[in-house]
């Protein structure tokens, strides 16, 4: 499959400085089956959380991907390089399978930020595309990231809310005996839209591996 050529004048957002990242979707089967655990999750949580409530902001599952680069607010006019970039990474990227298995909260489960499924196989095969994706944006004059990276599915947002270490212990608990697998094929540039609730997705760019 070729990569789709860019139409500027169809496909630039129309914010000067769009929110973008580079992430891998989940293909369908799989994000239904993170989509129950999550239903699962928040129906045990309703059910004994106290008043007043203080709710954990789970994120679409329409849109659930894992995040390879988070660029942020990017001039539009570079999205055709960020383009090229992303035709480039997948070229050189088999298609490859992941087990999304486990579950976790940064930066810890008492205290909970953050709340994720973690990634089983397909971990250092993501961890090679970041660092081919690193390079390609480094050549084109992105600056570095030097984080380090640790593939995770994102789950929801608990930072100050205090339902967020007993939403911690239930996705733990009901993750010990989930497992999804899914065949990762293809790289998206995502534009992130926010506002009105959980942030939406929406796919720029998209080329398969191997292309």
């Amino acid at each position: 499959m070729r990569p789709r050529p860019f139409d500027p004048a169809a496909e630039l957002p129309s914010d000067t400085h769009p929110r973008l990242f580079v992430a891998v979707p989940l293909e369908e089967a799989a994000r239904a089956a993170v989509e129950g655990l999550v239903d699962d999750v928040r129906a045990t949580v309703d059910a004994v959380a106290r008043e007043p409530r203080s709710e954990v902001r789970w994120v679409r599952m329409d849109g659930l991907h894992l995040t390879v680069r988070f660029l942020g607010p990017t001039d539009a006019v570079r999205i055709p390089d960020l383009g090229a970039i992303v035709d480039g990474t997948a070229a050189a990227t088999e298609p490859f399978e992941v087990t999304v298995k486990g579950a976790g909260a940064f930066p810890s489960p008492t205290r909970p930020r953050t709340l994720w499924l973690g990634i089983d196989d397909g971990g250092a095969e993501l961890a090679a595309l970041t660092e081919r994706l690193g390079r390609g944006l480094a050549s084109a004059g992105w600056a570095a990231d030097d984080r380090p990276f640790r593939a995770h599915l994102t789950l929801g947002r608990s930072d100050g809310r205090r339902e967020g270490p007993l939403a911690a212990r239930v996705l733990a608990d009901r993750a010990a005996a989930f497992e999804a697998r899914f065949r990762a094929d293809r790289l998206v540039l995502f534009e992130s839209l926010t506002g009105g609730g959980p942030a939406r997705y929406i796919a720029v760019h998209e080329t398969r591996f191997g292309s």
